[in-house]
Parts: structure tokens; sequence; C-alpha cells
């Protein structure tokens, strides 16, 4: 886990366990947590799965998931495809002069509440009743909506070069081979 995100949502990781605010977290391997997820979303017959900033940052995140353990086509037959919320909104409320679609910003705004950001249950809540004061088209949802496949085009932002200081892409090209041989030899 990166420092900017355990910083966010608490979350730390030491020796293997996860704390959440210096409490253990009891957990489940990657494997069951999408196993379960996939049977969730087979109970609620093939939903759109949102989210805001999916695209660019959790849906990477879950292909990469699904795909490590051969559970890919599963999840795609599971939904009818993924929409992210954030350029619904900029297209749903253009021209409003709003200065921030981050989530937080448009549940204040449109809804008139605060709440606990980076908390799951709590974003998810928020996200819900934010897309219920969106309300948006079915001809914009379709535009809006993509599948994994459309994420996984995308450069990974780890290999985004042009912000790179000089000196030390070597060294990054040389820890991602390390990794690289590192996992080859664990799947001997």
């Amino acid at each position: 886990m990166q420092w900017g995100a355990s910083k966010v949502t608490g979350f730390r990781v030491r020796g293997r366990r996860l704390y959440l605010h210096r409490r253990l977290v009891p957990t489940n391997s990657l494997r069951e947590v999408l196993v379960s997820f996939l049977a969730f979303l087979r109970m609620l017959g093939r939903p759109l799965v949102l989210g805001h900033n999916i695209r660019r940052f959790d849906c990477p995140l879950l292909a990469r998931a699904l795909g490590g353990l051969g559970l890919r086509a599963e999840f795609e037959s599971a939904v009818s495809g993924c929409v992210d919320t954030l350029p619904l909104a900029r297209e749903s409320l253009r021209g409003r002069g709003l200065r921030s679609f981050r989530q937080t910003d448009l549940v204040r705004e449109l809804l008139g509440v605060d709440y606990k950001a980076h908390d799951a249950l709590e974003d998810v809540r928020a996200l819900q009743a934010l897309y219920g004061a969106l309300r948006p088209t079915a001809e914009l949802i379709c535009r809006q909506r993509f599948t994994l496949d459309a994420v996984e085009n995308k450069p990974d932002i780890s290999s985004v070069d042009s912000k790179e200081p000089p000196g030390r892409r070597p060294l990054r090209e040389n820890f991602r081979r390390t990794v690289a041989v590192k996992e080859d030899e664990a799947t001997r």
C-alpha cells in the first residue's frame, strides 16, 4: 500500500497484516474476495458497476487482479459494464460553473451534506445519493459506459516517463525486471 493511500484511509500494512487506525483488521485472500464479489454481482442480474473516478483508478486495479486470478471472463459475464460518475457528472452538470467535480464537493454542492470520505460504506452511500441527484439519461449512461478492456489499453501510471526525473528511470526499470524475475521464479 502506498504511503499516500495509507494517510488518506488510515489503513497500514505491516508484516503482511492489515491495520486500520492501529487496530488489526481480519482479512481474506484476494481470490476469496473476488469470488464473493462475483457471486454478489451475479445475484444482481448483470448490473452496471458505478464509481467515481473508477476508469482511471479502480478499474485498472480490478482488471489486473481479475486477470491475475483467471476471473476476468466471469466478471465480464456478471456485469453489463462500468460507468465512471466523474465524467458523467462533468457532462451532466456542464454549464453550472462548478469548480470541482470531486465526489465530496459534488455531494456538498448538490445534496448540501458532508460525509466521511474514504470510508468505503460512506463513499458508496454518498455516491448512490449523488447518482440519484444527477438523474442521468439512458443516452448519457450509454455514452459513459465502458468495459475493463477499455481501461487496459491506457498506459500504466507507473510506466509514464514524461514526468520521470532524470536518472531514476533505469533504477525503476531494474526494479521491474527484478520483480518480474521473482514472480517467474515463484510460479515454477
